[in-house]
């Protein structure tokens, strides 16, 4: 009996002792003081420690630690402080992470270093296609599922002729990609297309563009201050007045907020939160604005409290924090959260979760602050996210 008690005791050791350096580590990875600032920055650190203070401070028993950097949307600062953070403070998971171009070479690394890297608030497609990799969980939403819910949705309304605002880089094109293929699949026409430089302050030239195409519907294909900036002086310019609608393909609160409702009323676009959807998205919203100025968390923020808890709870379920065995352990747990309902993490890392359609409210349909959406059709997510075996991604191809 005494043999058989310490043998069970040695097999539980091991749960405990797996932890690497004897402490779980995180990194917020974002945009602290550019354009993408407000739709993570800090309000994605706070929604870490959120999760963090919610699965009680320690995992099998170590302390988690949450640290922060600034990537200044810039692909070499971040692939710099991803692989310090690997190599000399042994961070074991990355998350946020806009800007596609930087994320992917983050993703680089963590691929290279078999590290963890949830992506909340970049929305390239090919994350979970031909660039999947085994230790990247994409999480709250992509461009596939974004244009599919606007575009498909605004050309059923009798928008079937677009023109499209770009940003100039790699996630704004996978927006602008996407996007393009469901107009057109649903009966619907490009006319054109302009880019623009990231951070651009002065939209004239390409609105005017915009403009003289007569397209029905103007596609913003940008994110954060860029698309802030293009809905106030379109607004300036007459655009919508003179009946061209326009269409965010990612949008966040804290740009409605920045924009104003007098301005961004009518406004249609796709989205997987938000903060006013029920009883639990209010509760926690609530303790986030309490501790965040009184501003409403956007989608990408809520995508980093999911993501560091369900990689907490993987931990402790696998035993370890070994990112192989963390991720497979990811992919089998079902994700709950008080805004996520068992849903699933595909073999190509991508989540499919429900999106929804939303449209900005008129000014006098609004009662009180951040009451900004209504809700214009749920999105199952089976119907959101691109079908697995059309990404690409060699994981899949491998099973």
């Amino acid at each position: 009996m005494a043999a058989t008690l310490l043998s069970s005791f040695a097999l539980a050791l091991p749960a405990s002792a797996q932890i690497s350096d004897d402490v779980v580590k995180i990194g917020i990875l974002n945009d602290q003081s550019g354009v993408f600032a407000d739709l993570g920055g800090q309000g994605s650190v706070l929604a870490a420690r959120l999760a963090i203070e919610e699965f009680g401070g320690t995992v099998l028993g170590k302390p988690i630690e949450l640290i922060v950097g600034d990537h200044q949307n810039k692909p070499d600062i971040g692939s710099a402080i991803a692989r310090r953070w690997i190599d000399t403070q042994n961070v074991d998971a990355i998350a946020d992470v806009p800007s596609s171009a930087t994320a992917i070479a983050v993703q680089n690394v963590t691929r290279d270093k078999n590290r963890m890297l949830f992506l909340s608030s970049s929305g390239l497609s090919d994350f979970t296609g031909k660039r999947c990799s085994a230790t990247t969980v994409h999480w709250t939403y992509d461009t596939y599922s974004n244009a599919n819910g606007t575009a498909r949705a605004l050309v059923k309304q009798g928008g079937d002729t677009w023109f499209f605002l770009t940003a100039d880089n790699a996630g704004s094109h996978a927006q602008e990609q996407d996007a393009v293929g469901f107009v057109r699949k649903a009966g619907g026409k490009v006319l054109g297309a302009a880019r623009h430089p990231l951070a651009t302050h002065d939209f004239s030239s390409f609105l005017v563009q915009a403009q003289s195409s007569n397209a029905k519907v103007i596609g913003l294909a940008n994110a954060g201050g860029d698309t802030i900036t293009a809905v106030k002086q379109a607004k300036e310019f007459g655009i919508t007045q003179g009946g061209q609608k326009l269409a965010g393909l990612l949008m966040f609160i804290t740009d409605i907020h920045a924009i104003g409702l007098a301005d961004a009323q009518g406004l249609v676009f796709t989205d997987s939160f938000y903060w006013d959807m029920d009883d639990k998205t209010r509760a926690w919203s609530k303790t986030f604005m309490a501790r965040h100025g009184g501003r409403a968390p956007t989608s990408a923020q809520a995508g980093v409290y999911g993501a560091v808890l369900h990689y907490l709870k993987a931990i402790r379920e696998a035993g370890t924090d070994e990112a192989t065995a963390v991720s497979k352990t990811m992919k089998n747990l079902p994700v709950d959260d008080f805004w996520s309902n068992g849903f699933k993490i595909r073999q190509d890392g991508r989540l499919v979760r429900d999106m929804y359609l939303f449209e900005v409210k008129k000014p006098s349909e609004s009662k009180g602050p951040w009451d900004y959406y209504k809700v214009l059709a749920k999105i199952p997510g089976d119907e959101a996210y691109r079908p697995i075996a059309e990404g690409g991604c060699p994981l899949v191809a491998q099973n």
